[in-house]
């Protein structure tokens, strides 16, 4: 398995900090979507975040064009409903560089807002990314121009939250971790990774992007694992700390991991 489901698997695979990398993994059909999705959690997942679909005239051909692809019928939603992963689709207007969002079925947000995002381009969409415009937008904008269809590419992330909840939004720092300190910090902090993928539609030429989401408790997860995450709190570049909270969770995190090592 090139980039396996769930968090310990993942995180050995996500970035630790430095300079931004896409870090792409080319995957096999059969390691592109999770099987056996909870479609229950699916369901409820949509049902209280009905905003997180949100639709331009400019999906409905790839969306349709991906369900057929699935087996299913339908469009976008329909699609998102029946796999663990959310999905987005961008496409690309006649004159322009840039793909742009144009559809996106997105039931666990890791603290974004869809609507906010539908018909952005490409690095607008990612703006509030310290660095991403400097370090990695023209590589994103040139990988995404020379994807062909068939290949699948996948990358994974990482964050720290204040709650185990699918759908995140984060809160000030200094609210959300102000109850974490170094004893309790296994508990209290939850590790959100992103298994991430691309691929493009061979009929539309669309590019499918699809989010799963995993969530850990940070005392749960491998020390090897733990002691990857404290290092590489301690490394994120200038501002992309302060955009994670890291401040406000640092302390605490690092200093769990280090009583873990030093008593293992």
């Amino acid at each position: 398995m090139t980039l396996d489901f769930g968090v310990d698997e993942l995180l050995p695979r996500a970035r630790g900090g430095g300079v931004l990398k896409m870090g792409l993994a080319k995957l096999d059909e059969s390691e592109w979507l999770q099987r056996d999705p909870d479609l229950v959690a699916r369901a409820e997942g949509f049902a209280a975040y009905p905003e997180g679909i949100q639709l331009s005239p400019e999906s409905e051909a790839p969306g349709a064009e991906l369900t057929m692809m699935l087996g299913l019928s339908g469009g976008l939603p329909e699609a998102a409903r029946a796999h663990h992963e959310d999905m987005c689709l961008l496409t690309l207007r006649p004159g322009e560089d840039q793909y742009r969002l144009v559809g996106a079925a997105v039931a666990w947000p890791s603290d974004w807002t869809p609507a906010d995002k539908l018909g952005l381009p490409l690095r607008a969409l990612h703006a509030p990314i310290q660095g991403y415009e400097e370090q990695l937008a023209s590589g994103v904008d040139n990988f995404m121009a020379k994807l062909k269809p068939g290949a699948i590419y996948g990358r994974c992330n990482w964050f720290i939250a204040a709650t185990g909840d699918k759908r995140w939004v984060a809160e000030p720092p200094e609210q959300a971790f102000a109850h974490v300190t170094p004893e309790n910090a296994g508990e209290t902090l939850f590790v959100r990774s992103e298994r991430q993928t691309l691929r493009r539609l061979p009929q539309t030429g669309a590019i499918l992007f699809t989010i799963g989401i995993y969530i850990a408790p940070f005392g749960e997860l491998s020390q090897s694992n733990q002691q990857r995450l404290a290092a590489a709190v301690a490394s994120l570049i200038e501002g992309e700390g302060d955009r994670r909270g890291a401040g406000a969770y640092a302390g605490a995190l690092i200093g769990y991991a280090n009583r873990r090592e030093e008593t293992s």
